[in-house]
């Protein structure tokens, strides 16, 4: 005998909404969450609390330190005056002669907010053939007590025999007292710095210049290159000539490269060099 059951008789619809909005909550509390969280917090399985049968705990002072701290936070701080963050201080203080700026480039405090140690000062004689201006020295420089005297030394001295220069001959410089390992070019130039290699390179009155790396053409009054250029002369403006002894050297012209850490890295880039340094000389 065939028994037939009779069909179940479904749950109204509003019976089957709130199993399933129940259901779901059930699985955000299961999983930890039970507020919903707008603009207004809204608590949706917490069980409602009268405020007014738990007294209020009273907020916690801050200890006055602390207080002391915030406020100061909130004072106004003064403004720093140009000349007390400009590197080098006032241009019309800058040397004027190529020794006391080497004396000074290894003693001026502002230009590495204070910091003295690891400097290295620039070499070779005044009114250069050739001015060689790298950005900073190499991480070993310090300890070395000389300006390039790793592996960017090695390459820069094996390219001036092949350009018939003799190392002594040239005036080596870098844009930055001693090695950083991550300086912010732009702050920098902000802050002063530019001016300061624009006088060195005023009073050093090389003939030609050739700047290794993009960063140092911004810094002589150019724009950053995208490729290796040559322009026809530093851009003077502002570079400390303040007594007017240097208006009479003409303006070097400029050969820019990438950095000698990238030419030790594509052997290209020596190629690149040796093309743009044979067309300069015509």
């Amino acid at each position: 005998m065939t028994m037939h059951t009779a069909p179940s008789t479904p749950a109204p619809l509003g019976a089957q909404i709130a199993s399933q909005i129940a259901g779901a909550f059930d699985w955000w509390g299961e999983a930890g969450v039970d507020t919903l969280f707008t603009d207004e917090p809204v608590t949706w399985l917490a069980e409602k609390r009268d405020p007014a049968a738990a007294p209020q705990r009273a907020a916690t002072p801050l200890p006055a330190a602390f207080a002391e701290a915030i406020a100061a936070a909130k004072t106004p701080v003064a403004e720093t005056t140009e000349q007390a963050a400009r590197i080098g201080g006032d241009t019309s203080s800058l040397p004027q002669d190529l020794a006391a700026f080497d004396s000074w480039w290894l003693q001026e405090p502002s230009l590495d907010s204070g910091h003295v140690e690891g400097r290295i000062a620039a070499k070779g004689p005044t009114q250069a053939p050739l001015m060689v201006l790298v950005p900073q020295p190499e991480d070993g420089d310090a300890a070395a007590g000389q300006l390039l005297s790793g592996p960017q030394g090695a390459l820069l001295r094996a390219m001036l025999a092949t350009m018939g220069l003799a190392e002594e001959s040239i005036r080596l410089a870098a844009a930055l007292p001693r090695h950083m390992p991550h300086p912010d070019w732009t702050a920098l130039n902000a802050q002063g710095l530019g001016g300061v290699l624009r006088h060195h390179v005023a009073l050093a009155a090389p003939r030609r210049i050739i700047a290794f790396g993009g960063n140092i053409l911004p810094l002589l009054g150019h724009n950053l290159p995208q490729n290796p250029a040559v322009l026809p002369s530093v851009n003077q403006d502002g570079a400390g000539n303040s007594h007017g002894k240097l208006d009479s050297a003409p303006a070097p012209s400029i050969m820019a490269m990438p950095d000698l850490a990238t030419m030790l890295e594509r052997p290209r880039a020596k190629a690149v060099f040796w093309h743009h340094w044979l067309n300069w000389q015509d």
